[in-house]
């Protein structure tokens, strides 16, 4: 397929529609199904690779990709579509290449998740760096978006998202001792308001990214990663309040948006 088509303004707003409508396909199907990664693995989903591994090969094709749409536009040294990029790239430096060598435990991921998340993660780097470098009005992203409300917001937003996802993980990942087994209520930072603090502040980022550059790519973007991650946040709560009971159904937490979801 010839992917440079969907540069195209006509055509890229006909992705993001197609992107929009499978968001909402998919955040109904995973109230049903369980994506079988992480908490919630099992075996169903067949062959499987290294969690380590596994994140690195999902999340890294997205960074060439974004390289590769910046590196190849007319736009590259504007200053503005610059600081996109590295706002979107440090996001999955960190998640591609810091995230899986903190990973603890010997735990594995289904080949098919994998390949569904680099098939999303392609497609995702054609929307924002399609949006950002080659479809957005010429012009539009002068100097002077810096002092605009929308990207002063919107960097605050993704900065607090970026910091309560990154302490969310480190709560995570130090909840057990070496060689305990147990299962513990993540507590602290939060915590102290959703079950899945890591996945609000994964949201929480990508909203401030689609108001930093105020597009309905960036929209599309923060649709698609509420449908994927609110299902299993709330699947994730049950599970706690089945394992936990009280102790865990008296903190009377939400899911994944603190007060409201």
């Amino acid at each position: 397929m010839d992917f440079a088509c969907f540069l195209i303004p006509e055509n890229f707003d006909t992705l993001l529609a197609v992107m929009s409508a499978v968001a909402v396909v998919v955040f109904v199907a995973l109230h049903f199904i369980n994506a079988g990664y992480g908490i919630m693995y099992t075996k169903r989903w067949g062959p499987t690779l290294d969690n380590r591994l596994g994140w690195v090969l999902m999340e890294s094709p997205v960074v060439v990709a974004m390289t590769l749409l910046w590196w190849y536009s007319g736009r590259r040294c504007d200053l503005v579509p610059v600081v996109f990029f590295a706002v979107f790239q440090l996001h999955y430096l960190q998640r591609s290449f810091v995230f899986p060598l903190l990973i603890k435990g010997r735990s594995r991921m289904p080949l098919a998740i994998i390949l569904s998340g680099i098939t999303f993660n392609l497609l995702n780097a054609l929307m924002q760096g399609g949006w950002i470098f080659y479809v957005s009005p010429e012009g539009m992203y002068a100097a002077d978006w810096f002092y605009t409300p929308q990207f002063i917001a919107g960097l605050a937003i993704f900065a607090a998202g970026f910091a309560i996802n990154i302490n969310s993980d480190n709560i995570i990942r130090n909840l057990r001792r070496p060689g305990d087994t147990r299962h513990y209520i993540p507590r602290g930072g939060m915590f102290r308001y959703v079950s899945s603090a890591n996945y609000f502040g994964e949201f929480l980022e990508w909203v401030g990214f689609a108001v930093l550059t105020w597009s309905a790519a960036g929209a599309v973007f923060a649709i698609w990663t509420f449908a994927n991650l609110a299902p299993r946040a709330r699947k994730i709560n049950r599970r706690y309040a089945e394992e936990f009971g009280k102790e865990f159904t008296d903190l009377r937490l939400k899911s994944i948006i603190p007060f409201i979801y």
